[in-house]
């Protein structure tokens, strides 16, 4: 009787458990993100530990933001520059809203590729966007990572000069978030 006891517990267990992950929603609100700017022989990067992000397993959406005055390049006359081309006054955040279109199975603890679409808004402006990258599973939290690019003329901002060097259009953007467990 004990054996068809654990049996059954292990049964439920089995089914219960995925079903019960996959109805999670994980949050956080201190994601790392990264862009990458070039200008000709040279590159700098900003950091920012203040990405808010949020995924709801259940209905796949995805919902990141991130306000652009907490980017530091490391030099401060830099940061004030990118702030005044951002128009940061006006439109201080960047902001992602989606789907998940890819299937996630939470009981694998391994990447898995992921491919959200939705919109991405900066300076004003939205543009649907696909970004790929990867999910994985770490105990009950949830790991994200993603890179993908974007042209900042796409936004309506200007790329700044700086001399004779025009900074290029084209930013490379990274992310690697913990979520855990919303309550």
């Amino acid at each position: 009787m004990r054996f068809l006891h654990i049996r059954l517990w292990l049964v439920a267990s089995i089914v219960v458990l995925p079903v019960a992950l996959a109805a999670q929603t994980f949050r956080t609100e201190n994601g790392y993100a990264q862009f990458t700017s070039k200008v000709p022989l040279h590159s700098f990067t900003g950091e920012s530990d203040d990405l808010v992000a949020r995924i709801a397993l259940a209905d796949s959406t995805v919902d990141f933001y991130i306000d652009l005055t907490t980017f530091k390049t490391g030099i401060g006359k830099r940061d004030k520059d990118m702030r005044k081309t951002l128009e940061t006054d006006e439109y201080p955040f960047a902001e992602f809203f989606g789907k998940l279109t890819t299937d996630f199975d939470p009981s694998i603890e391994s990447d898995q590729a992921a491919l959200v679409q939705g919109d991405f808004s900066i300076h004003g402006v939205t543009r649907f966007v696909e970004i790929s990258g990867t999910l994985r599973m770490a105990g009950d939290d949830l790991l994200l990572s993603a890179h993908w690019k974007f042209d900042l003329e796409d936004y309506d901002i200007v790329p700044p000069r700086l001399l004779i060097m025009k900074v290029d259009p084209v930013q490379e953007i990274r992310i690697e978030v913990i979520l855990r467990p919303e309550s």
